[in-house]
């Protein structure tokens, strides 16, 4: 059961990301820092961000809708995760001038890492 609302929470949280995405994409790029140059810069921007977001989130909560499914997904969740907190690491020792935004973002993808390894190990064995 702890997975499932964990995995509706995430896909949730990925759910809202992906229409703040497409409904507000220069204000979403202002946020990170990312600049959108003419039609294929948008165009990235809404399939990535956007459409990237909501197949994650509809992954996630299809998995929390179908059981037999949640186990698979949150070892998903802690991969995608692990791999967000790793090249965000990364990302800091590499790059000056981050914003406060995307410090915040680090530490969201943190707490669903996290959370992704507790999830985990409470459902082995």
């Amino acid at each position: 059961m702890l997975a499932r609302v964990f995995l509706a929470v995430v896909g949730v949280l990925y759910a809202g990301l992906a229409v703040y995405c497409a409904v507000a994409p220069q204000k979403a790029a202002d946020t990170v820092g990312l600049e959108l140059k003419g039609g294929s810069g948008r165009s990235e921007f809404l399939t990535v961000y956007g459409g990237l977001e909501m197949g994650m989130a509809l992954f996630f909560l299809l998995a929390a809708w179908r059981p037999e499914h949640a186990r698979s997904a949150v070892l998903a969740c802690l991969a995608i995760h692990a791999c967000l907190v790793l090249f965000r690491g990364a990302s800091f020792v590499m790059f000056d001038g981050i914003g406060t935004s995307t410090y915040k973002l680090a530490v969201g993808e943190w707490l669903i890492f996290l959370a992704s390894i507790g999830v985990w190990w409470k459902g082995r064995g």
